[in-house]
């Protein structure tokens, strides 16, 4: 396969669309789950779905890295590497609630430059790659228009991480400053702020895979994820998704 932006783009949309309905076979079918070391659970599911992706990128581009939650590094040290997350909000797939999503980013020299986020129980897909544009199901998105921190809706995915990770002061300065406070945990928090329909997205823990497409989505959206110092980057292990008007007044009320 040629090694052009628009491939690795449709190769990650397949790939996630592939997995996602995968994991279709699992989902409200009382899927048990074991536990790993950090007490996140894992299922069958997971694997398999992980498992399906990496065959993919594989056989299109062997010399690419890819480093998934499930079954780690490959390749790490090549210029162009996959983040694969094949099943983010595993605590809602048990439960048998709709939005958990299949998430995989592609990395080019260091910056984030194509990615998808398939809702397979939802059926919504996010796409996005670098000056293409970001797409929800098609059309192309933006973040929405909202100038006023008192009408911004935020979203969070466990609000005991805030205080587990130091960050309750940040928090109540948010909560004191923002119109709605309300879990939509995961990515899809992070998928409505990129396609218009969330201000503010807030994660105060957070892995490379966790994220991986959510960089390129956001700027081609018209927004910003990174830090909660306002770097862009998967691996800052905290992670904010806003819009460019807001992020000024977001850093703020997160500054220490």
């Amino acid at each position: 396969m040629k090694e052009t932006l628009e491939n690795f783009l449709n190769l990650a949309v397949s790939c996630a669309h592939d997995a996602g309905n995968l994991t279709l076979g699992y989902f409200q079918r009382g899927i048990e789950a074991d536990f790993k070391a950090d007490d996140s659970p894992v299922t069958i599911a997971d694997k398999n779905a992980e498992a399906l992706i990496r065959q993919k990128i594989e056989a299109a581009y062997p010399h690419h890295a890819i480093i998934g939650e499930e079954f780690g590094e490959r390749n790490a040290d090549a210029s162009h590497r996959w983040f694969v997350d094949p099943i983010d909000g595993t605590k809602s797939f048990v439960r048998g609630v709709p939005l958990y999503a299949v998430l995989i980013g592609l990395e080019i020299e260091g910056r984030v430059a194509a990615g998808a986020v398939y809702f397979p129980a939802l059926g919504d897909m996010l796409y996005a790659a670098d000056g293409q544009g970001c797409f929800w199901n098609g059309k192309q998105v933006q973040v929405i228009d909202t100038q006023d921190m008192a009408r911004a809706v935020v979203s969070f995915t466990d609000a005991a991480n805030f205080q587990a990770y130091g960050r309750e002061a940040a928090w109540q300065r948010v909560m004191q400053s923002t119109y709605y406070r309300v879990g939509w945990s995961d990515a899809y928090g992070h998928a409505l702020v990129a396609s218009g329909r969330l201000e503010i997205m807030l994660d105060p823990i957070m892995n490379p895979w966790d994220c991986g497409p959510f960089p390129v989505l956001l700027r081609e959206a018209g927004g910003f994820f990174g830090s909660w110092a306002g770097e862009e980057s998967i691996f800052a292990g905290e992670a904010i998704s806003t819009t460019q008007t807001l992020l000024p007044q977001v850093l703020e009320l997160l500054a220490d």
